[in-house]
Formats: C-alpha cells, sequence, structure tokens
C-alpha cells in the first residue's frame, strides 16, 4: 500500500453539513472507510467509523440542507459528540489504519472531495487538533474518477455505471456515501490494476 500510493493511505470520507459554508456552517455527521490491500494488489474497503457531531457554538443550520440531509440535530438520540471529541474518534482509528499499512500520512478521498475536505480543516481549525491525519490539501475526488472510467460524474449514475446498485433512500447520511464512495473508489483502482495486469502479459507474450 505504502508504494502504491506513495507514502499515503487512501481514506474515503463523507461530512453531512447544515450547509455549504465550511466556516459557517455546521458539521454534523463524519464517517471514515479505510483501504486495505490484499497480495495481489488489490484494495478494499476496511470497517467504516462514524460520529454524529453536534453543532458547533453558533453554528449556522441551513433549514435546506437539513431537509436534504433528514438531520435532526436536536434529537438526543443521535448520540452526537462535540467536534473536538468526534474528530478525535475519528482521527484515531485513521491513524491506527495508516500505521497497520505501512504509510505515513492518510490522504481524503471523497465525492466531490474539497467539500469534504474543507469541513475537516474547519473543525481541525475550531478545535485546535493538532493530530490531524490528512494531508491538509491533497485528496483523490471520485467525481473526476467516476468520469475517467466510466463517463459518469455523479455518484449514483457513476456507481450505477460501475455495476453496483444505488439506494437513493440511504443517499445523504455520511455512513451510506462514505461506504459507497469506498466501494467506487476500489473498483476503479482495482480495473486499473487489471488492466496492467492485462497489459504486462500481453508484454510477457511478446517477449517470448
Amino acid at each position: 500500500m505504502a508504494e502504491r500510493f506513495r507514502g499515503f493511505l487512501p481514506v474515503i470520507v463523507d461530512v453531512e453539513t447544515g450547509g455549504f459554508d465550511a466556516e459557517r456552517d455546521a458539521l454534523l455527521e463524519i464517517a471514515a472507510v479505510a483501504v486495505g490491500m490484499d497480495a495481489q494488489g488489490f484494495v478494499h474497503p476496511l470497517p467504516t467509523v462514524q460520529a454524529h457531531v453536534h453543532p458547533f457554538p453558533g453554528a449556522n443550520l441551513d433549514p435546506r440542507a437539513l431537509e436534504i440531509t433528514g438531520i435532526d440535530p436536536g434529537n438526543p438520540l443521535r448520540g452526537a459528540l462535540d467536534e473536538q471529541l468526534a474528530l478525535e474518534h475519528i482521527f484515531k482509528a485513521v491513524r491506527v489504519a495508516v500505521r497497520d499499512n505501512g504509510c505515513q500520512r492518510a490522504i481524503l478521498v471523497g465525492h466531490n472531495a474539497a467539500f469534504d475536505l474543507g469541513f475537516v480543516n474547519a473543525a481541525v481549525r475550531r478545535t485546535g487538533n493538532k493530530r490531524n491525519p490528512f494531508h491538509p490539501f491533497s485528496c483523490f475526488d471520485t467525481a473526476t474518477l467516476g468520469g475517467l472510467a466510466y463517463g459518469q460524474t455523479v455518484l449514483g449514475k457513476a456507481v450505477q455505471a460501475s455495476g453496483r446498485n444505488f439506494d437513493t433512500r440511504e443517499a445523504h447520511s455520511a455512513i451510506y456515501d462514505a461506504e459507497i464512495t469506498a466501494m467506487l473508489f476500489c473498483d476503479i483502482v482495482n480495473r486499473w490494476r487489471q488492466l496492467e495486469t492485462l497489459e504486462r502479459n500481453r508484454v510477457d507474450l511478446d517477449a517470448g
């Protein structure tokens, strides 16, 4: 894994929020799925870690965003954590995955990844977290990769083009979106791995 991505461990992240402004709008849910690799070089999603998050003091909550996600920030059954504890919970699991895969740092993978990375970085600044395992600006974007591999940049359409089902009823849940995005990312990386193997075999046959 460390050789495949230049020392970075891909970790798929999805956030659900109270709007589009990472500085002003609340972070409400976060889920992360690290990627593992088998002996043949094919990648697969590892178990998901997630947290529901209390809006930070003074956070904006756009009713239109809440309508899309279906999140009720005041529902006590959410089991929400303060931002600092939520980040520590996610980051600890990511750091363990980074170490176990022999990597130096995590790199965020997301669908329109700048959005998710922006909210993670804003929460890091607000909480003063000093142990952020993610690269601060580099990321992998499955919208771009989906366009390359399948000609589709919308998450649901890219997933369907890959041969998987996409459940619109589960969309806009951080867990579901992170896990389905992780499957899409792994499918694309593994598709490239298969092409590399086929090309290597062809070269070997030609040389023989």
